[in-house]
C-alpha cells in the first residue's frame, strides 16, 4: 500500500500540531511538580472528561473490539460495556470524595487514609508496581497495536514505528507535562473520532459489502449482531455477560475503569477546579466511552468478517506481515488500508492520535508516582520543584523505553487484556469499601495485592500446554495466542473467578483480624473527605470521646443518593447504547423506545446530580 503526498502530509500535520502544543505548554508545566502533573487544579470538566475519553481511545481499543466482535458478536463487548457501573459508580460516589482528599496522584491515598510505616511502604510500592510494572504493561499492549497498525498500513517495522510514533509522544508528553496532555487530547480526540466515523461509513462502501442493509443480511454477519448473547450457549453467556455484570465490574482492577477510581481518571478529578468539575468530567467520559463511541469500530469489524472471514485471509492479504502477530484483532487495520488516498492518511492520523493520547496520559501518570510518591517522599523530600519537574521528565523518558521493549515480545491485545484482568481479580471490592469502612487497613490492602498477583502466577505456572493440540488449531487458520487461550486447564473466565473469590475472601479476613489505623489518622481522614456516617460511627464516637464531635452536617451520606444516581445513569447510557444500534440495524420501534427511555433516565439523573449539589452547598462540601 502506498500512501499519497496528501496522506502523508495529514500525519505530519498532526505530529506537528503535538509538537507545537508540547513547546506552548511547557513554560506553564516546568513551574512546579503540581502544575506538571495536575495543572494547579483549575482545569474544566469538559476538558478533562474529553481527556479521559481520548485516553481510553487507545490504538489498541478498535483492535480488542474487533477482535471480540469476529469471535463472539456484538454481545463479547459486555465484557467491558459492564465496566458502566463501576464508572457511575465513581461519577455520584467517589468524584467528590477524591476532590476532596487533594492528594496529588490516588497512591499519595495510602498515607491519609492509613498509618504507620506500612502506609509508607504500600505508597512507595504502589508507586513504583503503578507507575512502572502495571503501567509499562499497558503501554506495551498500546504499543502493540501501533506496531499492527503501523505494519499492515505503512510496511514499517516494529522498531520504526516505536521510534517514530514513540518519539514524538514521549518528546510532547515531556516538555508540556499534564496541560500538554489535556490541550493534545482534546484535538487527537476530534480528529480519532472522526477518523473513525470515517472508517465505518468506507468500510460498508467496499465492493464486497455494498452498503448497510447487505452487511446485516450477510449470514456470517447476522448471527453477530445481538446485543445480548445466546443463553443457550451458556458457556459464552457466562464468559461475556453473567461475570462481567456480576462479578466482574466490582471485583476487577483495570486502569481505567478502576472501582472507586484510580490512575489517570483520579488524576483528572484531582485536576478538576472543584467536585462539581470533577463529577461532570467523569460523567462526561462515562457517557461518550459508553454510549457514543463504540458502534463505528463495530461496524468496522462486522465488515471485516466479510471481507476478511478468516486469518488466513488477512495472511494472503499481508504476507510480509510477521505470522506471529497475525490474529482478529489486525483485521481492524487491514480494513482501514482499503480506504482511499486522503482519506486513509486521516484515518492513520486519527490512529496516531489514539495512540498519542493514551501514552502521554500514561507517561504523565507514570512519572506523578515516581515523583510525588517515590522520589519526593523516599529519596529527596527537600528536592526543589525544578528538579522535580526535572526528574518527572527523565522519568517519562525510561517509561517510554520499558514499554517499547516490553511491547515488542507481546502477541495479541485481548490475551494482554486477560492478563491484567486476573492481575486485579478480587482488589475491586476493597477499593470500594475502603472508604466507607474504617476496619479497612494497610495488611488489607498488601494482603489484596500479594494474594491476587500470586493467584495470577499461580495459573500462569499450571497452564501446562499440549503444544501438538495448539500446533493442531494454529493450521486450522488461528493464532497462537488465541490456541493456547483454548487448551488451558483453566478458562480465563474460571481463572478469574477463582482469584476473586480467593482474594476477596483473604482480604476480608486480614482486615477483621487485624486492628484498624490509628484513631488519629481515621479521625483526620474524615475531617479530610467526609465520606458520612455510614461504615465510620466508631470514629466519629472517638472524636466526640476526644472533645472534637464532627458536626451534624458533616456526618450526612450522599451514599444512598449517589448509588441512585447510578442507577439511573447507567439506564441512561445502556439505553442510548442499545438505541443506536437498534437505529443501525433499523428496528426502529424498539430504537425510538429505547431513546425516549435513555431521554427519561437523563432527566433523573440530572434531577439526582441537582440534588446532591444542593445538600452539599448546604453542608458546606
Amino acid at each position: 500500500m502506498q500512501l499519497t503526498v496528501i496522506d502523508w502530509a495529514i500525519i505530519f500535520l498532526f505530529f506537528a500540531i503535538s509538537l507545537v502544543v508540547g513547546f506552548w505548554a511547557s513554560k506553564q508545566a516546568g513551574k512546579s511538580s503540581l502544575a506538571f502533573f495536575l495543572s494547579g487544579r483549575n482545569m474544566p470538566w469538559y476538558l478533562l472528561g474529553v481527556s479521559m475519553v481520548a485516553t481510553t481511545f487507545s490504538v489498541d481499543t478498535p483492535n480488542l473490539v474487533s477482535d471480540i466482535v469476529r469471535q463472539n458478536g456484538v454481545s463479547g463487548n459486555w465484557v467491558w460495556w459492564a465496566f458502566l457501573l463501576t464508572g457511575m459508580l465513581t461519577v455520584f460516589v467517589y468524584a467528590k470524595l477524591w476532590r476532596r482528599s487533594e492528594v496529588v496522584t490516588d497512591v499519595e491515598f495510602y498515607e491519609i487514609r492509613y498509618s504507620g510505616k506500612i502506609a509508607a511502604f504500600l505508597r512507595g510500592f504502589r508507586a513504583i508496581y503503578l507507575g512502572v510494572l502495571f503501567n509499562v504493561a499497558i503501554m506495551a499492549s498500546v504499543t502493540l497495536a501501533a506496531i499492527k497498525v503501523g505494519g499492515v498500513m505503512l510496511g514499517l517495522s516494529p522498531v520504526h514505528v516505536i521510534l517514530i510514533a514513540g518519539g514524538v509522544t514521549v518528546l510532547f508528553s515531556s516538555m508540556g507535562g499534564f496541560l500538554g496532555v489535556i490541550v493534545t487530547d482534546f484535538i487527537l480526540f476530534i480528529a480519532a473520532m472522526a477518523g473513525s466515523i470515517l472508517a465505518a461509513i468506507y468500510s460498508l462502501d467496499h465492493p464486497d459489502i455494498n452498503g448497510l442493509s447487505n452487511l446485516l443480511a450477510h449470514p456470517e454477519v447476522a448471527s453477530k449482531l445481538s446485543i445480548f448473547p445466546d443463553f443457550n450457549n451458556w458457556e459464552l453467556a457466562v464468559i461475556v455477560f453473567i461475570i462481567p455484570i456480576t462479578v466482574q465490574w466490582w471485583s476487577v482492577w483495570y486502569s481505567g475503569a478502576e472501582p472507586g477510581g484510580g490512575g489517570y481518571i483520579v488524576q483528572r478529578m484531582l485536576a478538576a477546579k472543584n467536585e462539581n468539575h470533577a463529577m461532570g468530567a467523569t460523567l462526561l467520559f462515562n457517557v461518550a466511552h459508553y454510549a457514543i463511541r463504540p458502534w463505528p469500530w463495530i461496524i468496522v469489524a462486522l465488515c471485516s468478517i466479510v471481507v476478511y472471514p478468516d486469518l488466513e485471509s488477512i495472511q494472503a492479504a499481508f504476507p510480509l506481515v510477521d505470522r506471529s502477530i497475525i490474529g482478529h484483532d489486525l483485521a481492524y487495520p487491514a480494513m482501514l488500508t482499503l480506504l482511499p488516498a486522503g482519506l486513509l492518511g486521516l484515518v492513520f492520523a486519527s490512529l496516531l492520535s489514539a495512540y498519542m493520547s493514551t501514552m502521554s496520559s500514561c507517561l504523565n501518570l507514570g512519572s506523578s508516582y515516581i515523583v510525588n510518591d517515590f522520589y519526593q517522599r523516599f529519596i529527596k523530600p527537600s528536592a526543589p520543584e525544578k528538579e522535580l519537574v526535572l526528574v518527572g521528565r527523565l522519568s517519562t523518558v525510561v517509561i517510554m523505553v520499558l514499554a517499547s521493549v516490553l511491547a515488542l515480545f507481546l502477541q495479541n491485545a485481548l490475551a494482554a487484556f486477560n492478563i491484567l484482568l486476573q492481575i486485579g481479580a478480587g482488589t475491586g471490592l476493597l477499593f470500594i469499601l475502603r472508604w466507607f469502612w474504617y476496619r479497612i487497613n494497610p495488611y488489607s490492602e498488601l494482603t489484596a495485592m500479594i494474594v491476587s498477583f500470586v493467584v495470577a502466577l499461580v495459573f500462569l505456572a499450571i497452564d501446562n500446554y499440549d503444544y501438538s493440540q495448539i500446533d493442531a488449531l494454529v493450521a486450522t487458520g488461528q493464532s497462537r495466542a488465541d490456541a493456547m487461550l483454548q487448551v488451558r486447564p483453566f478458562k480465563p473466565y474460571q481463572q478469574l473467578l477463582l482469584g476473586v473469590g480467593i482474594t476477596t475472601i483473604s482480604w476480608l479476613l486480614v482486615s477483621i483480624l487485624t486492628p484498624p489505623s490509628d484513631w488519629e489518622t481515621l479521625e483526620k481522614f474524615y475531617h479530610r473527605v467526609k465520606p458520612g456516617a455510614i461504615g465510620w460511627k466508631k470514629v466519629i464516637a472517638y472524636a466526640e470521646q476526644q472533645g472534637r464531635p464532627i458536626a451534624t452536617e458533616d456526618r450526612h451520606s450522599d451514599l444512598p443518593l449517589g448509588i441512585l444516581g447510578m442507577v439511573f445513569g447507567c439506564m441512561s447510557v445502556y439505553s442510548g447504547l442499545f438505541a443506536t444500534g437498534y437505529w443501525i440495524y433499523g428496528d426502529y420501534g424498539l430504537a425510538a423506545v429505547l431513546t425516549i427511555f435513555s431521554l427519561s433516565a437523563s432527566a433523573l439523573v440530572l434531577k439526582v446530580w441537582r440534588r446532591m449539589n444542593r445538600i452539599g452547598a448546604v453542608s458546606g462540601n
